[in-house]
């Protein structure tokens, strides 16, 4: 079947080379060879798909006629672990990349049909003439919604030291920032409070580190309970080459050096993961005067730097992009993000009981405890109901005219500075 009928076959450059002297005794034949994700292949690897066939007898060469290249030289190199052979010999360099560098005539993607304009835009300035598909631009429904509970289609949100602290590093260049960690994990929560699916959000960071510390409280915090349950990933932006999801959470982590994200390649592919929807958790102070950065950043710094919300949207929603939205409310910090978490989660809670007329923090300025024993944990407690090491602060008062009316004035959360500024402002 696969050396006589077969039309199309697919296989990895891996697969390829182990099991290269199998094909040869098969008498395996091809003309064409497609080759995808190629500037991320090293260039030996390349080379094998291309001699997996022996020459045809009757001329005494190989039946190959065409190779086609496809892959995105802007994006990430392949992986060289020693700094050496990747340094000197550059051995990071893929076939791709090379044939590129000496000015062979590609065919270059002049339209993406991936991402919103708003978000293809962060990374359009990479690439020449790069435009917009008819889907994109108005056609497609949910390209046109805007996304419920957010002002904002993107957005970079400072994230200040939790309690005093920043960046860690528990081993050697293993870094971690837990601020971050659960500014985004109760981002997600905030999320799949308001109707939005799992499948449809992703997290990714730059370090293997704040990877595995985001995948813990994750762990701890959503994924026993049903009603937030896990992102479809928690991966590093160079193992999340190559895919992509509705909604993205992005999280930097550094705050001592920019890091390796300074590579502009690296850059692009974490902003260019999104199809909805962006949001970039980072410490503001150390990466706006980066120079390699400022094509992205001068985008996204033109928007406040505090997360905005419209808490009181649910997914789907009808607001259009682009139309007048209500009046947002600025979350603060972390601790104050929690807080709005932990009261949507208890509201939520009251209504799957069917107490639906009982006053809560939002709908009645009131402030409520924490969730007893078996009560599903928020952002503020652990899965034990014991608290957590990040308990949420005193509820946020909300004064209101009728039930589930608009937020009219709220006070600062425990740990900011009156009048809603934050404590490393």
């Amino acid at each position: 079947l696969l050396t006589k009928h077969a039309k199309v076959i697919a296989m990895t450059c891996t697969h390829a080379a182990l099991k290269r002297r199998e094909l040869l005794e098969l008498d395996f034949q091809y003309d064409n060879l497609v080759m995808e994700e190629s500037a991320q292949v090293l260039e030996i690897e390349t080379f094998v798909p291309m001699v997996l066939q022996a020459p045809d007898p009757a001329t005494g060469r190989s039946r190959l006629q065409r190779v086609v290249l496809i892959g995105d030289h802007h994006q990430l190199p392949p992986v060289v672990k020693n700094t050496a052979f990747q340094k000197y010999s550059r051995l990071d360099q893929s076939l791709f990349a090379r044939l590129v560098r000496l000015g062979a005539p590609t065919v270059d993607l002049d339209l993406q049909g991936r991402a919103r304009k708003e978000l293809a835009d962060l990374y359009r300035w990479r690439y020449a003439g790069l435009g917009d598909l008819p889907a994109v631009s108005s056609a497609e429904a949910r390209f046109a919604q805007a996304n419920a509970g957010f002002a904002h289609v993107c957005q970079l949100v400072h994230v200040g030291p939790l309690r005093g602290q920043g960046e860690t590093t528990p081993t050697r260049h293993y870094f971690q920032n837990l601020g971050e960690a659960e500014y985004v994990v109760a981002c997600f929560m905030y999320m799949r409070l308001l109707g939005y699916p799992a499948s449809a959000i992703s997290v990714i960071t730059p370090y293997n580190g704040q990877r595995d510390l985001l995948a813990d409280v994750f762990a701890r915090r959503c994924a026993p309970y049903p009603e937030f349950g896990s992102p479809a990933k928690i991966a590093t932006t160079d193992k999340f080459q190559g895919q992509q999801n509705d909604f993205i959470l992005l999280s930097l982590v550094r705050t001592k050096h920019v890091g390796h994200i300074r590579d502009i390649r690296r850059l692009v592919v974490s902003v260019s993961r999104a199809r909805l929807g962006l949001i970039l958790f980072c410490d503001r102070g150390l990466y706006e005067p980066c120079a390699e950065l400022k094509p992205v950043f001068s985008q996204l710094l033109a928007k406040p730097d505090r997360l905005q919300l419209l808490p009181h949207e649910t997914y789907p929603t009808r607001r259009l992009v682009g139309v007048g939205a209500p009046p947002p409310l600025e979350v603060v910090d972390v601790e104050h993000m929690m807080s709005l978490v932990s009261e949507m989660a208890f509201e939520t809670r009251q209504a799957a009981s069917g107490i639906l007329h009982a006053p809560s923090a939002l709908q009645a300025g009131q402030d409520d405890d924490m969730p007893t024993d078996g009560e599903t944990p928020t952002a503020g407690s652990d899965i034990d109901g014991a608290p957590s090491a990040t308990p949420a602060p005193k509820r946020a008062k909300v004064s209101a005219q009728g039930a589930g009316a608009a937020t009219a004035e709220q006070t600062a959360p425990e740990g900011s500075s009156e009048g809603g500024a934050p404590m490393d402002a």
